[in-house]
């Protein structure tokens, strides 16, 4: 596999963790049964895709990982806002800027 569609599939999955995230809350500790099969589903492929582009042969599990989790607690903060109306201060979009320009360095660095 070339390495742009190991990003792409990273970049999927990445959008698919804040995904899983969300399900999960809203099964309310699974007491909403549909709720938590699409959190257990979207985890599980969330995983699955993370696995293709960790191999070292594509962009390795460090590097993967470090952008999966950046994606996702910056979506996660995007959806808590948008879903839960959560406040949005200066502070938390000063670093969730510095958590998106740290996943472009590790992008343009990895090659």
């Amino acid at each position: 596999m070339d390495v742009g569609t190991a990003w792409i599939i990273l970049i999927i999955a990445s959008i698919i963790e804040p995904c899983w995230v969300i399900c999960l809350d809203k099964s309310e500790n699974f007491k909403k049964v549909g709720w938590g099969i699409s959190a257990v589903v979207l985890v599980l492929l969330c995983l699955y895709l993370l696995s293709i582009p960790s191999s070292p042969d594509n962009i390795g599990p460090g590097v993967s990982y470090s952008i999966l989790a950046g994606i996702g607690a910056a979506g996660i903060v995007l959806a808590g806002r948008v879903l839960y109306k959560e406040k949005l201060t200066v502070r938390k979009m000063v670093f969730i800027v510095m958590i998106v320009v740290g996943i472009v360095g590790v992008r343009l660095i990895a090659g």
